[in-house]
């Protein structure tokens, strides 16, 4: 297996800091900090290639706020300094470890995404089932709080194998240790938010990714970050290499399945998997997701009579919504959110 051991260089390189700042500032040139940062842009370059070179750099504390849509979540928000060196530690490894990562992990990887993940199923489903010929049985799987559990020296190590330049890995360590769960366990837990969880989360996960692929020899398997399901034609099978993953999470990555996430279920009652209810022959939004549709929607019609947005701003919205919904069989939903958008034109 190729190392890599001369990368702090390129990291720490003019040209790959100017790249990160492009990168960190995209759809976020209006956000505090982003402004001073680049009006004085060559300066704070310098500065954070000497501190790095030095060894001098220490990361600021990151910011904590929730987001409550789709679902409640802890975020994490480093300073637009810090978004800078996390691109620029990812611009150089993450292509290192992307061709490490197995074709169907989907996750915050370019050419993927959840619709790539979606139509993959597809075929997966109408392979195992013969063309729906077979009961086919899913095994779905979800990680019990993943992000909080990964472990800081269990994550380090698992780098370590590809990584074997010390100042980077130094770089990682920094960035890692920069978060903790909470005082008292210590040495686990990486935030959501972060560029750098991104890729940590998914360089940890591709440990089970080999297990099942390699180890279990699993042919219909397909992971978006902790969310991962496995098809067979077998319950039995399935419940096996069930027993068989949770053991190798918890004793080669100290993580657990979340107990009310993790069943195993015949398709043709319909599975939810990256916001989809999926079937054999259809696909739908899963009920939530419509729920939250049509509120946003009530919350636009509001804004836009109180002239708070535009007519342009909610077609934008629509427009987005479509792209989810457009990958479903929800003709009726669709012909709805035309409807609305009809009314408020002519409105």
């Amino acid at each position: 297996m190729k190392t890599y051991n001369n990368l702090y260089s390129e990291i720490t390189s003019f040209e790959n800091l100017y790249l990160a700042f492009q990168k960190a500032k995209k759809y976020k040139r209006y956000k505090k900090g982003v402004g001073e940062f680049e009006y004085n842009l060559e300066k704070e370059l310098f500065q954070i290639k000497r501190d790095l070179e030095f060894f001098n750099y220490k990361p600021s504390k990151p910011k904590k706020f929730t987001l409550k849509d789709p679902k409640k979540r802890i975020i994490h928000a480093v300073s637009f300094r810090d978004r800078v060196i996390h691109h620029a530690l990812c611009n150089i490894i993450e292509p290192i470890f992307d061709k490490r990562f197995i074709h169907d992990s989907y996750a915050c990887r370019k050419e993927r995404g959840t619709h790539k993940a979606i139509l993959r199923l597809d075929s997966f489903i109408k392979k195992e089932s013969k063309n729906n010929t077979k009961q086919v049985y899913v095994l779905k799987m979800d990680i019990k709080k993943y992000f909080d559990n990964i472990n800081h020296k269990i994550l380090l190590e698992i780098i370590k194998k590809k990584i074997k330049d010390k100042n980077t890995i130094w770089l990682i360590s920094i960035i890692i240790d920069n978060y903790h769960k909470n005082k008292e366990q210590g040495e686990i837990g990486i935030p959501i938010g972060n560029l750098t969880s991104q890729l940590f989360a998914n360089i940890y996960l591709n440990e089970l990714d080999y297990f099942i692929k390699e180890k279990l020899n699993i042919k219909y398997y397909i992971r978006y970050m902790d969310d991962f399901i496995v098809l067979d034609t077998s319950f039995s099978f399935l419940l096996k290499i069930k027993e068989k993953i949770d053991i190798f999470i918890n004793e080669n990555l100290k993580l657990n399945l979340h107990p009310d996430k993790t069943r195993i279920l015949k398709l043709n009652n319909g599975i939810l998997f990256l916001g989809y209810r999926i079937f054999y022959y259809y696909k739908l939004l899963k009920k939530g997701n419509v729920k939250r549709f049509n509120k946003n929607l009530i919350e636009m019609k509001n804004k836009y009579k109180n002239q708070i947005i535009s007519i342009y701003d909610i077609g934008n919205s629509l427009i987005s919504c479509l792209g989810h919904i457009k990958h479903t069989n929800s003709y009726n939903l669709r012909r709805l959110l035309f409807k609305d958008l009809i009314f408020l034109i002519n409105d």
